[in-house]
């Protein structure tokens, strides 16, 4: 006798219910692919929609970052002041132009950048001079800081931008997951001197793979667009006046951005409503959710929690085909980072790592699965609590 097995609930699925098929073959069609109407038209929207001067279509949000840092100045054996807790990709993106982040410890209400440590490190362990500023340990310039955020939830940039201004620090914003959010009406990437997107799958709105690259320079944006094409320097001949990459978004993935767009603000409302209906759902139950920093509008891009005994909760889910996953492993714990600086006192990274848990949240989701998957939630935490 077979088992019932009731349907997957995903974590995180895309949501492409409007015109994304029209618009990728009215691309297609056009024979325009590397750029065309559709990249210009998406980055207008994006530029409408949060208020930049300039956005820059990328191939992806990890190779933007890479970009705006060069873009900041940072270079090899600079350092770069980081978030602990953030997707491996901000860390990633400082290592490849040969720089070191320096990590530093979250606050484990917010679960973003502790900028109480950034101005401690800065003001006690730091000098300047007409170079710039400088770690007094070893004497390598320190370049710039990425705020990321993480969630939805935004750093608070006008206390960051005033230590970054203090201590000669460039600020790239890390927006990978905030698309929708604001803080004191700013859009998040657009109060840096550059900030960068993803439009990954998982995103809340998806290009399958995508970025952008947001400022209000228009120096800098053209330089952006110089880098993303292989610097080439002259219309005709092979020309190249500096390292350059392959990072354009190409047409019919833009066309794909173009239609998820005109959706936006319906996914921010739904995510805005499972946000809210795990939040009452839970309200009885001993969990933890981040606290939105002061004059921030979230767009709860992803629903997470903390709980003890999360990974039993987490298996205990996956059993009932409801996924889930939990936040990230923190910078300093990995391989590839573990000599490298870590700002903290009682790292709160790992202890919030340790607990969380991302629950369904894609914009597609039924009002009956999110019952599904609070009722799995509550029986189960009643039973690992017994």
């Amino acid at each position: 006798m077979e088992t019932y097995s009731p349907p997957v609930i995903p974590l995180c699925e895309p949501n492409l219910n409007g015109r994304e098929k029209q618009y990728m073959a009215e691309a297609v069609d056009s024979n325009w692919l590397s750029g065309g109407s559709f990249l210009r038209r998406f980055e207008h929207q994006l530029a409408d929609y949060t208020g930049a001067k300039h956005v820059i279509g990328i191939s992806n949000g990890t190779s933007a970052l890479q970009v705006a840092l060069t873009l900041a100045g940072v270079e090899r054996g600079d350092l770069v002041l980081v978030p602990d807790l953030t997707f491996v990709a901000t860390a990633n993106a400082v290592k490849y132009l040969g720089a070191t982040p320096i990590m530093v410890d979250i606050d484990p209400h917010t679960w973003l950048m502790n900028l109480d440590l950034v101005q401690d490190f800065l003001e006690n362990h730091t000098y300047q001079n007409s170079g710039g500023c400088f770690h007094r340990k070893n004497h390598r310039r320190i370049k710039a800081v990425i705020p990321v955020h993480l969630l939805g939830n935004i750093c608070e940039m006008d206390r960051l931008n005033g230590i970054a201004e203090q201590f000669a620090l460039a600020v790239v914003e890390d927006a990978a997951c905030s698309l929708g959010a604001f803080q004191n009406s700013r859009h998040s990437g657009t109060s840096g001197l550059l900030g960068t997107m993803s439009f990954n799958s998982n995103k809340i709105i998806t290009t399958a793979g995508g970025g952008a690259i947001l400022t209000h320079n228009d120096t800098l944006a053209k330089r952006a667009r110089h880098l993303i094409t292989q610097a080439k320097s002259h219309l005709t001949e092979y020309i190249h006046d500096e390292l350059g990459y392959n990072f354009r978004l190409v047409n019919p993935l833009a066309a794909m951005g173009c239609a998820q767009m005109e959706q936006l603000p319906d996914f921010l409302q739904r995510k805005r409503e499972v946000a809210a209906h795990y939040h009452e759902a839970f309200a009885e139950y001993e969990v933890a959710f981040q606290q939105l920093t002061p004059g921030t509008d979230s767009n709860y891009w992803h629903s997470a929690m903390l709980v003890d005994k999360s990974r039993s909760l987490i298996a205990g889910l996956a059993a009932e085909n409801i996924e889930t996953r939990p936040l990230w492993t923190p910078i300093h714990e990995l391989p590839v980072f573990r000599e490298d600086v870590y700002l903290t006192h009682e790292n709160v990274s790992s202890q919030v790592s340790g607990r969380g848990i991302m629950l369904p949240c894609s914009t597609s989701i039924t009002d009956e699965q999110l019952q599904r998957v609070s009722q799995a939630v509550g029986s189960l935490l009643n039973s690992i609590k017994n």
